[in-house]
């Protein structure tokens, strides 16, 4: 491959080379991201997120998620429409959103592979620790943008790179399943893409706000 997997640009480098995977640095929208050959393949991808043990009675586990529910939700009428993408073995942040009286439809490739969720337009969709796991970000991600309403609302939550001198030794980095990495410059890259409005609150959470006129 000769382009980055998000910004296409030809720009790109080996990085190096670290527990046994090569991993690929792009100049331009600062995406990392491990060689699409030394991918997991499905079966063994899938096996690793069995052992995931997300259970929406985990108070912990919405601890951890409010790290996105709590500045998206102010940011919501009531009775939005919400898409949790990539909502995993057992989906915790939609009921969270459905607590609050908003609605909410779920996608993910292994346990809830519906595509038709695809045929509407949502008010917010969110994407918490599944960034880092996208073959095709640009397409994924230009997809969810497609399914989202003028004026509304893209969480993400995915650990942001602190330095590309500490990528090495950084944990995030290490579980095999997370083959795509982003630093903020990766995100003001996707917000100057999108024309949309940036913010980042603390290591792990991003909100894209679409343009009302787009």
């Amino acid at each position: 491959m000769t382009q980055c997997i998000l910004c296409n640009s030809q720009d790109i480098e080996d990085f190096y080379t670290a527990d046994g995977y090569d991993y690929i640095h792009c100049n331009h929208c600062d995406l990392i991201y491990v060689k699409p050959g030394q991918r997991l393949d499905p079966d063994e991808e899938k096996s690793r997120y069995d052992l995931h043990e997300n259970d929406p009675a985990d108070e912990m586990y919405r601890n951890f998620l409010s790290q996105l529910f709590a500045p998206l939700s102010k940011k919501l009428k009531s009775n939005s429409l919400g898409l949790d993408f990539g909502s995993g073995p057992g989906p915790t942040l939609s009921v969270m959103f459905e607590e609050q009286g908003h609605r909410m439809n779920i996608y993910d490739p292994f346990y809830a592979s519906d595509k038709s969720v695809f045929d509407h337009s949502y008010d917010f969709i969110t994407t918490t620790e599944t960034a880092e796991h996208l073959f095709k970000p640009r397409e994924e991600f230009d997809l969810l943008w497609s399914c989202l309403k003028p004026g509304g609302y893209l969480g993400i939550m995915t650990k942001i790179v602190p330095s590309l001198d500490e990528f090495y030794d950084w944990h995030y980095r290490k579980d095999d399943t997370h083959v795509t990495f982003y630093t903020e410059k990766t995100f003001q890259w996707m917000a100057d893409h999108y024309s949309a409005k940036l913010e980042i609150f603390g290591e792990r959470t991003i909100i894209l706000e679409k343009h009302s006129r787009q």
